[in-house]
């Protein structure tokens, strides 16, 4: 029905387009002179009056004699004293033939009958823009706020990798079912859950198997929602989506990018009269103000936990935080099995060992990384969901699409090679943690090649020693390219990005430089410009000279270790950069033959 009414509106705002072309050619090419009463009247006696038509006090005539006229306008006092100055001479004239009949009778013109038209019109349009939202005048303030009718609820059966979060999000549910039970021991069950994580976590998957598991009715909105361009219609609808939820307890209200309406006040972007900030006030009211909202469970999602308000995070409002964080390696099998079961897999698939390759993925990367499985399976017409459409996948998705269409001279060739050989070459030999799955030195999204390393387990920590490791293996392509060819290129930009902003990290946040000492300078966090602005660094300028400086030291300290390293296995670079050149993708049995005696040991190469 509301999409009816949505096209009906669309044909009837083309329709006034339209007509007010029309009015306005119609008004530039049959334009009238205005003339007076007396100079009409004297037309008419001087029979120069071919055509005239009366409406009320408007006269419209067509003047002229022979085959010349022209249109003019006039006003007359009324009909009864115009019938007596020159009644006679028209009546006349309409016996003689030189005046129209049917001139003289007055009716209304058509522009009035267009002009009410088209009030009526707008009238229709501004009605229907304010009830397209809801019903009743007040449609553009009701909230909007979908209440969840899906029947195939989710269940926690359906989220895996987050186990202690359910058993959290469990007592929400007992609560749900059985009030009584808490009431009894004078307990109270926390009136808003906030989950905070990254992207893709489960969030919101997590606050949907919650209602699931009650059977309770569930309403979802962003936070963006609530927010318009007209002051105060967001506090509205805060006002009336709990009158929603009261109408339906017990319920669970979800609010999903809560920072975008939960942002810090008092910050000086927008000012007292903020529209954001009144929509936010209302909240706290509605969550913990006079009002009584027994049964309502307020359940909200962000990644940014950092710029929300303090007053939204105190016992009473989101009294209850829970980190939904990256799953484990468990997890993530969890997960696997979970985004595999309706799909076919053959018998060389262990996703076990997929998981394990997935270090760092998220439940959303997890899910998009068995689709893109299934869709490189039905574009090789493959039956079943094989190893190899899952390892194209995943490469598909961490590194782009491969580009073999690009072409390469044989130097910049010989180039690529050498430096994923000494990435290559480098982790195998120090990186205790990784192991090396692929190397190839054609080009997938903006990268001219890459080698992939797989975690031989997971970590919650990481030591000095490996960290620096890293930043070895990471400087090995650059240093690979200047021993072989004497030379540099850009390719290497990444990997000095990257290893700098470890390098940092290292002396501002971790506090591992013996010069710096065990002290942080990490601003902490993302920055919030309402928040930052006005906030200058936490140490002095000589500070910041020195940290620079001992970041420079770690990076030329590295780089000599790896250069040295290279070195020592000049003939392990030169065989797998020749047989990158030959093969341009190899494997780890491939990689590890180029070895020969080491058979894929690593060495303790010091630090």
């Amino acid at each position: 029905m509301q999409n009816r009414f949505r096209g009906v509106g669309a044909w009837i705002a083309v329709f006034v387009v339209i007509y007010m072309i029309y009015s306005i050619a119609s008004g530039l090419l049959f334009s009238s002179t205005q003339i007076t009463y007396s100079e009409l009247v004297n037309a008419v006696k001087n029979r120069e009056v071919k055509e005239m038509v009366i409406s009320g006090k408007n006269v419209t005539a067509t003047l002229g004699v022979g085959d010349e006229s022209v249109k003019v306008k006039s006003q007359i006092p009324s009909l009864e004293v115009m019938q007596n100055d020159i009644g006679k001479e028209i009546k006349e004239q309409i016996e003689n033939g030189t005046l129209k009949e049917s001139a003289y009778e007055p009716k209304m013109s058509w522009t009035a009958v267009s002009n009410i038209i088209l009030i009526i019109l707008f009238v229709v349009m501004f009605v229907m823009m304010f009830t397209r939202r809801g019903g009743g005048a007040g449609g553009f303030t009701r909230s909007r706020a979908k209440l969840d009718t899906n029947n195939e609820k989710v269940k926690f059966i359906d989220v895996a990798g987050a186990d202690e979060e359910k058993g959290e999000l469990q007592e929400i549910v007992e609560f749900l079912k059985n009030p009584a039970k808490f009431v009894a021991l004078g307990a109270r069950i926390p009136k808003g859950v906030l989950l905070v994580g990254p992207p893709g976590t489960g969030k919101t998957l997590l606050a949907r198997a919650v209602a699931g598991e009650a059977d309770v009715p569930f309403f979802s909105i962003s936070g963006s929602d609530f927010v318009e361009l007209y002051v105060g219609v967001g506090a509205s609808r805060v006002r009336d989506m709990f009158e929603q939820a009261k109408k339906n307890k017990p319920c669970i209200i979800f609010i999903d990018e809560i920072d975008a309406v939960g942002r810090q006040r008092g910050t000086g972007m927008g000012g007292g009269h903020d529209e954001r900030e009144q929509t936010l006030n209302q909240l706290l009211v509605e969550m913990d103000g006079f009002g009584k909202n027994e049964g309502i469970i307020i359940m909200a999602a962000t990644n940014r936990p950092d710029i929300l308000d303090p007053a939204l995070l105190r016992p009473g409002r989101f009294d209850r935080q829970i980190v939904v964080s990256v799953p484990d390696l468990n997890g993530r099998l969890e997960i696997l099995k979970i985004h595999s079961r309706n799909k076919p897999l053959a018998d060389d698939v262990d996703l076990a060992e997929i998981a394990k390759a997935c270090a760092g993925y998220s439940g959303a990367d997890i899910e998009n990384l068995m689709n893109e499985a299934a869709i490189f399976a039905a574009r090789r017409n493959h039956t079943q969901i094989t190893r190899l459409d899952i390892e194209d996948a995943n490469l598909k998705v961490m590194m782009g699409t491969e580009k073999k269409s690009r072409l390469m001279t044989e130097k910049e060739k010989k180039l690529t090679a050498y430096h994923e050989a000494g990435h290559a070459i480098l982790s195998h030999i120090i990186d205790k943690t990784t192991h090396i799955h692929k190397v190839s030195i054609i080009p997938r999204g903006g990268a001219g090649g890459f080698t992939m390393y797989v975690p031989n387990e997971d970590k919650n920590y990481t030591s000095k020693n490996e960290i620096l490791d890293r930043i070895v293996v990471m400087l090995g392509g650059r240093v690979a390219e200047q021993i072989k060819l004497d030379d540099i290129s850009t390719g290497a930009s990444n990997d000095l990005q990257r290893a700098t902003e470890l390098a940092h990290k290292m002396v501002t946040k971790f506090g591992m430089s013996d010069v710096i000492g065990p002290v942080s300078y990490d601003e902490g966090g993302e920055v919030f410009i309402g928040r930052d602005l006005a906030h200058s660094k936490n140490y002095s300028e000589e500070t910041s000279a020195l940290i620079d400086k001992e970041v420079k030291r770690i990076l030329l300290c590295e780089y000599d270790r790896a250069k040295s390293l290279l070195e020592q296995y000049n003939s392990e670079l030169e065989a797998v950069t020749n047989k990158l050149i030959e093969k341009e993708t190899i494997g780890t049995d491939e990689f590890l033959e180029c070895f020969g005696a080491l058979e894929g040991g690593k060495i303790d190469a010091g630090n």
